[in-house]
């Protein structure tokens, strides 16, 4: 025991005290928050360019009405014939030339309108003039049919989904339940599934440059390839562990000051044409985020975060235990190491997959059985979390992961005491195999 602890002390020392461990804790959190804050800049980017559009108005349902508006564009609104308009168009310094169609057919769910340019047409620009027609089209529409706008006004309306529980025994679930739980859920799935790729990776190159720089065959000497290969699994796993602590209180500490002091804004996020032309209400935003903090308030941490670290630990030992064999076998050619890392990965991003599915579908036969598969369930079940899957599942999926842990990792050090010390020579699969059931 005294061994495995400094060899534990060893690789969780030597890798917090390097510079790029120190740089990598305190940068990555300032260029996640500078992402944002440029994201935000983008998102939030106006041109402010005037675009002059001469505007043929052969419907008449314009009514001269139109000059600037909110999107920089200016509609002139002009008498005369198309092919003049288009010999004078370069001296005239028009965007371009719109022309209305005379509408045949007031009943017709489609009308035809034709803009003439000679520069390509942005996006933007071809939204706020369809925008603007069409809103002027339906008032002509409205117009023609004799129809109440009042009474047109009064068929828009907005359905407020809320769950309500079957018993009075269950919690008020309100629509943002459902919401913040999404979030919970995707946000610990996510991060289960980047800490046990990048730190089961960062076993696998420690493992593999000890053997190539041939520093393993000194410590083999003192210690057993089992308790050498554990102690580097949880040195480095605590050096994850500390890197994430370290993340999770520096990213909001970030965020804030860089919000209080440059106004910081993520409200200008990437969204649907309708969601963007919808006006919110700041008071109904705010009591949202209310409700939403709220919501976060009343979910179960203290069953929540010991079984986020319990899925955490489980699955790391797994699949590190596997990159540390894989490390183990590997020799100085690193392409020889990808078609050995492929049947690890592949695991990790189906379940990865299956996490998005189950965020959305969390008590879905997918969800539920993934989640209790043992390759899948430290990356899917801390997904179903906010959820409040049944126990059964959780403990069925615990038992599972915690048993298949310990039997990857004895039947990695199988492959660790062999392929450590193997030297000079391509290893394959079915030579895999053997090491796994040889004896010494």
């Amino acid at each position: 025991m005294d061994k495995l602890w400094l060899i534990i002390q060893r690789e969780y020392l030597t890798r917090v005290k390097k510079r790029s461990f120190i740089l990598a804790t305190i940068l990555t959190p300032l260029a996640i928050v500078l992402f944002m804050v440029v994201v935000s800049f983008i998102l939030s980017y106006e041109s402010g360019e005037v675009k002059h559009i001469a505007v043929l108005d052969q419907a008449n349902i314009l009514n001269k009405t139109i000059g600037k508006d909110e999107k920089n564009l200016y509609f002139h609104i002009l008498d005369e014939n198309l092919d003049s308009l288009k010999a004078n168009f370069s001296k005239e310094k028009y965007a371009g030339i719109l022309v209305i169609p005379p509408i045949t057919n007031i009943d017709a769910s489609k009308h035809k309108v034709y803009y003439y340019r000679e520069d390509p047409l942005g996006l933007d620009v071809q939204g706020g003039v369809v925008d603007r027609i069409k809103n002027k089209l339906r008032d002509y529409k409205i117009k023609q049919l004799g129809l109440d706008e009042k009474n047109l006004r009064s068929l828009n309306f907005d359905i407020e989904f809320n769950p309500q529980p079957i018993t009075n025994t269950k919690e008020e679930i309100t629509s943002i339940t459902t919401i913040v739980a999404v979030m919970i859920g995707g946000a610990m799935g996510t991060i289960m599934y980047i800490t046990v790729f990048i730190y089961g990776m960062m076993v696998m190159r420690s493992v593999m440059e000890e053997k190539v720089n041939r520093i393993v065959e000194v410590m083999i000497s003192s210690v057993r390839p089992f308790q050498l290969m554990l102690g580097k699994i949880i040195g480095v796993g605590a050096v994850g562990l500390t890197q994430v602590a370290i993340w999770g209180l520096l990213i909001p500490l970030i965020y804030l000051v860089v919000g209080l002091f440059f106004g910081l804004n993520m409200e200008a996020a990437p969204m649907d044409m309708e969601m963007a032309n919808t006006a919110i209400d700041p008071e109904e935003l705010e009591g949202m985020v209310v409700l939403a903090m709220q919501e976060l308030s009343r979910q179960n941490w203290l069953m929540i975060i010991p079984l986020f670290v319990l899925y955490f630990l489980g699955g790391y030992f797994l699949y590190a235990s596997l990159f540390a064999a894989v490390g183990s076998a590997m020799g100085d050619d690193l392409g020889e190491g990808q078609a050995l890392t492929i049947p690890i990965t592949i695991p990790v991003l189906i379940s990865f997959y299956i996490m998005m599915v189950a965020v959305r579908s969390p008590h879905s036969s997918l969800a539920v059985w993934s989640s209790i598969f043992p390759l899948f369930s430290p990356i899917v079940m801390p997904a179903r979390l906010a959820f409040s899957p049944p126990w059964w599942q959780i403990g069925l999926s615990i038992i599972l992961l915690l048993g298949t842990a310990i039997f990857m990792v004895w039947l990695s050090a199988r492959i660790y005491r062999v392929g450590i010390l193997m030297y000079g020579k391509k290893v394959t699969f079915k030579e895999i195999g053997k090491w796994m059931f040889s004896r010494g």
